[in-house]
């Protein structure tokens, strides 16, 4: 996989500032948490090497790193690459939305805002090309996430079972389980979706 970095930045500098920004928001975050390298580690199950590089900014970690880590601290991976420190009042321009994933055929998500509130929240905007899936990894207990397909038809798949979510539909479900999105339409799938995390305890 691609590194997120890779995705995100348009030039050396978004690049340079973005590798800072994650590097700067791993140590904060993980001594908010009172975590050490080795308790961060066995938390996200990333090994101790790659956060010492990523906490140097040494690496641009793939998406799963950085999901895993966000996920070890409870921050939302917005939180993680926010280089600015913005007012309360927070507007995301379009052009400044964040694509995190996306392949050849045309499939892609973007992360469109996130907010502590107060474990992360986060929205994102998903297109699947027919044929096309993604899946994730568990997350931590207590996570909850809420799709509004827009356009198609989403095969939805949590803990192994299929469920179809067509156009105009909302769903909810519990995310610590093992889910997939998928399209298994002949026509291009778009939804919303929102991710609640709780905060890490």
């Amino acid at each position: 996989m691609n590194s997120v970095i890779q995705h995100i930045g348009r030039n050396v500098s978004d690049l340079d500032l973005l590798t800072q920004s994650l590097a700067r928001s791993v140590k904060h975050w993980r001594a908010v948490r009172g975590f050490t390298l080795d308790v961060l580690a066995a938390r996200a199950g990333v090994s101790r090497g790659m956060l010492i590089q990523i906490e140097q900014a040494r690496t641009n970690p793939s998406l799963g790193t950085v999901v895993k880590i966000g996920d070890a601290l409870g921050v939302s991976i917005t939180t993680l690459l926010d280089y600015e420190q913005g007012p309360k009042v927070r507007i995301v321009p379009a052009e400044q939305t964040v694509r995190l994933w996306h392949t050849e055929a045309g499939s892609y998500n973007r992360l469109l805002a996130g907010a502590e509130a107060p474990g992360p929240l986060e929205m994102w905007e998903w297109r699947l090309m027919p044929g096309e899936s993604s899946a994730s990894d568990p997350h931590p207990g207590g996570t909850a996430e809420l799709l509004h397909v827009i356009a198609g038809e989403l095969t939805l798949t949590v803990d192994g079972v299929e469920h179809r979510v067509p156009a105009g539909a909302s769903v909810s479900f519990e995310a610590n389980a093992p889910h997939m999105y998928g399209n298994s339409d002949e026509v291009p799938m778009e939804m919303i979706m929102a991710v609640s995390v709780p905060p890490v305890r």
